[in-house]
């Protein structure tokens, strides 16, 4: 069974072909949030810092939602807070 991060980085990798691609698991960060008790203690948030030339037409905004939409799966299995850099070469 693979890992949430390396089922992030497989769709993203899928999504837009990047050059750089690092995606970093910052739950230890998060956990025990005041306001979610419930989440579990890991695999909830990431940051990810991706270089892409397919992101070059997309707006700053439009960059976000791609990146969020290509992670819905995620999202709605667990994935809470994604820290976004995203950047063309």
């Amino acid at each position: 069974m693979s890992t949430r991060a390396e089922r992030i980085e497989q769709a993203l990798r899928a999504a837009f072909a990047p050059t750089v691609l690092q995606v970093a698991d910052e739950s230890h960060r998060h956990a025990r949030h005041a306001d979610r008790m419930d989440l579990p203690a890991g695999e909830t948030h990431y940051a990810v810092t991706m270089v892409a030339e397919s992101l070059r037409p997309l707006s700053r905004v439009e960059r976000s939602r791609a990146v969020h939409e290509a992670l819905a799966a995620e999202f709605k299995t667990g994935l809470h807070a994604l820290s976004l850099s995203l950047s063309v070469p």
